[in-house]
């Protein structure tokens, strides 16, 4: 580890990537839909800015892995998914909206480089005991993330148009370049690197998510809660309209959320061990499957309620997950994982934003409905996986 690299300053640039691309989300979907005019064509830019990670997250993991330097790869995985941003702004203006999704899709292949990528790097700037408190912290970034993007997407979008705002979310990503371009390196390539091709790699971070039983579970647990936030998030602009009388104002429910995401993340990272994370992966869910079924009802209270319990269910969600990864993951393939997870879910949210946005236009009750049953079903799915295992793939799966 290098001790010049701090931990503050890991947090400080994953603070300022992840406001950004809390932010990008919310203020592209509010651009597309001032510019179009249809909640269709909000969510699919925002599904296709999102859809792709599936494809870029493993192979970015692979690559980070066998970097002596990840934190220089990760830093161009930061620039080019900034100007991505620009060049979608662009284009909303100037080129057919077809070729503007298509830029958003190219785009997305790079996107688990400001979550997973990111958060594989944190062992080397805290390692033995100072890693679950670190990882609680890494995951509030995520809450703190939370809060302000949405909300300075909904602000700076009232206050100076929906282009703005995406203008402010690729610079905050531009701004975390310096600490991720000094991220600590290892002192040569990562175990077996050398050896191996890519695809092997590949192959073999695939067997790890699926071999070992706690990882698989959390994963498919996670996934599947990513797809009721889809849900949810392709309903904001015309909750926003229809409800709180704004579309930009549906964004700041995503700050409610977050709110309570920070400051249950926070009593998360003051008792790291107080509960397993294998329970509170699937527990999380449930508190998310009551919050959306609280907002069928489409009443302003209740909907700030709804987001403020979700919270609850996600923020500890998320740090769980990470805690379940770094536990299970080997330390040459952790890149992978991570990324890997994090396309996962990045794809997972965009199918529910794609498939929730043209319901959300007939029916918001229906998509919200929707949302609660899908986070239901996520936390359902955790049982479907067995806590226990066998060796898979030459690999000794935990129990």
């Amino acid at each position: 580890m290098n001790n010049r690299y701090t931990l503050r300053r890991y947090l400080t640039g994953a603070v300022a990537a992840r406001t950004g691309d809390e932010m990008s989300g919310p203020a592209l979907m509010l651009a597309g839909f001032a510019l179009a005019g249809s909640t269709t064509a909000a969510s699919s830019l925002l599904a296709g800015i999102t859809v792709s990670a599936a494809v870029g997250g493993p192979l970015l993991g692979a690559f980070l892995d066998r970097a002596v330097r990840p934190g220089r790869l990760l830093a161009w995985a930061l620039a080019l998914y900034a100007t991505g941003l620009g060049v979608i702004l662009a284009g909303l203006a100037r080129l057919p909206f077809p070729v503007t999704i298509v830029i958003a899709v190219a785009t997305g292949l790079l996107g688990p480089a400001l979550s997973g990528g990111w958060t594989a790097q944190l062992p080397r700037v805290a390692t033995g005991d100072r890693l679950p408190r670190a990882n609680a912290l890494d995951a509030m970034t995520f809450s703190a993330a939370s809060l302000a993007g949405p909300a300075l997407a909904g602000g700076v979008a009232v206050a100076l148009g929906a282009s703005t705002a995406v203008v402010v979310s690729l610079t905050l990503i531009a701004l975390a370049l310096p600490a991720a371009w000094t991220l600590p390196g290892r002192p040569g390539p990562a175990r077996g690197v050398r050896a191996t091709s890519v695809l092997h790699d590949l192959a073999a971070g695939t067997r790890v998510i699926l071999g070992r039983p706690a990882l698989a579970r959390a994963t498919l647990t996670s996934v599947i809660s990513c797809v009721a936030q889809g849900m949810v998030t392709a309903c904001l602009p015309l909750l926003g309209e229809r409800v709180l009388g704004g579309a930009g104002r549906g964004a700041l429910l995503l700050s409610c959320a977050a709110v309570s995401a920070l400051l249950a993340t926070t009593a998360l990272a003051r008792f790291p061990r107080a509960a397993a994370p294998d329970a509170i992966i699937w527990a999380g869910a449930l508190v998310q499957s009551a919050a959306w079924a609280l907002a069928v009802g489409g009443h302003p209270a209740a909907l700030v309620a709804a987001f403020l319990l979700a919270g609850i269910g996600e923020g500890p969600q998320l740090a769980a997950l990470f805690a379940v990864r770094h536990r299970e993951a080997p330390a040459h393939l952790r890149g992978q994982i991570f990324t890997t997870g994090a396309s996962l879910k990045i794809t997972a949210f965009a199918l529910g934003a794609a498939t929730a946005g043209p319901l959300a236009s007939r029916s918001l009750s229906c998509s919200l409905t929707l949302a609660a049953i899908t986070a239901l079903l996520a936390a359902l799915a955790f049982s479907v996986i067995p806590a226990s295992g066998r060796v898979s793939g030459g690999l000794r799966v935990s129990p």
